[in-house]
C-alpha cells in the first residue's frame, strides 16, 4: 500500500537520484556530465538557486534518467520485500511486540529463530526496600470503600 509514511522516502530517493544525474555524472545515457551550477545567494539568507545551463531536451532527458532511476529501484526493494514476506512479517510482529531489536535479535527473527524472552522484573524486584513486608493487623487494615479510608467497626 501507499501511505503517506512513505512521501518523504520518496523525495529523498528521487533527489538522490536527481544529484546522482545533475551533479555527480552517475547517468548511463547522459554520460559524466554535470547539469545546472548551484548559486548561494548570501544575501538571501544562502537561498541556493540553480542555474540552467541546459536545453529543454536534456531537461526532459534528465527528467527520464530520474524517473527510470526511482522506479527500477523501487522495484527492486518491492521484489526484495515479496521474496522475504515471511520474514518481514516476522520482523513487523516483533517490532509491534518489542518496540527496537538490537542487531542479533534482528538476525534471529529474519533466521526464523524464537526470540529469547523479555525480562520482566516481578513485583518484588520492583518493590522499594524501604516498603515494608510484615503482616498487617485487622486495626491497622483501611477498608475500601470506607467513607475517608477510616476503617468500618462491624468489618474490623
Amino acid at each position: 500500500k501507499m501511505t503517506t509514511g512513505a512521501g518523504n522516502d520518496l523525495e529523498r530517493a528521487t533527489e538522490l537520484a536527481r544529484k546522482m544525474v545533475c551533479e555527480w555524472g552517475m547517468s548511463n545515457n547522459l554520460g559524466p556530465l554535470t547539469f545546472g551550477r548551484k548559486e548561494e545567494q548570501i544575501f538571501l539568507g544562502k537561498e541556493f538557486a540553480r542555474h540552467i545551463d541546459y536545453s529543454e531536451d536534456t531537461a526532459r532527458n534528465i527528467d527520464s534518467e530520474i524517473r527510470g532511476m526511482v522506479i527500477e529501484n523501487y522495484k527492486k526493494a518491492r521484489q526484495i520485500i515479496e521474496d522475504n514476506k515471511e520474514a518481514v512479517e516476522r520482523l513487523a510482529r516483533a517490532l509491534l511486540e518489542r518496540e527496537t531489536l538490537q542487531a542479533g535479535e534482528i538476525q534471529a527473527v529474519i533466521e526464523g529463530r524464537p526470540l529469547p524472552k523479555l525480562d520482566i522484573p516481578s513485583e518484588k524486584k520492583t518493590a522499594p526496600e524501604a516498603v515494608q513486608t510484615k503482616p498487617v493487623s485487622d486495626k491497622e487494615k483501611i477498608i475500601i470503600g470506607s467513607p475517608r479510608g477510616t476503617p468500618d467497626p462491624e468489618k474490623v
